[in-house]
């Protein structure tokens, strides 16, 4: 039970993109450090996640940017 999220940075930043369960408390960070612009991806292992909705939310240079995952095991 893994994915890769694709993400794009416009400007040079600090990027965080954390996943947080339907409830709103965080279940992982996935990135939390200084990208260059242009296109990244991260893998995310959800092995020890029961399935059901997440959400990601991208966080770079005052923008965020949030989607919802359904994750099947």
């Amino acid at each position: 039970p893994s994915t890769i999220i694709n993400y794009a940075v416009k400007d040079a930043g600090v990027v965080r993109l954390k996943v947080y369960d339907i409830l709103g408390s965080e279940v992982a960070e996935l990135v939390n450090s200084t990208k260059e612009a242009g296109y990244h991806s991260i893998e995310f292992n959800a092995g020890n996640l029961p399935s059901g909705f997440y959400i990601y939310t991208l966080q770079v240079n005052g923008f965020s940017a949030s989607q919802k995952m359904l994750l099947l095991k």
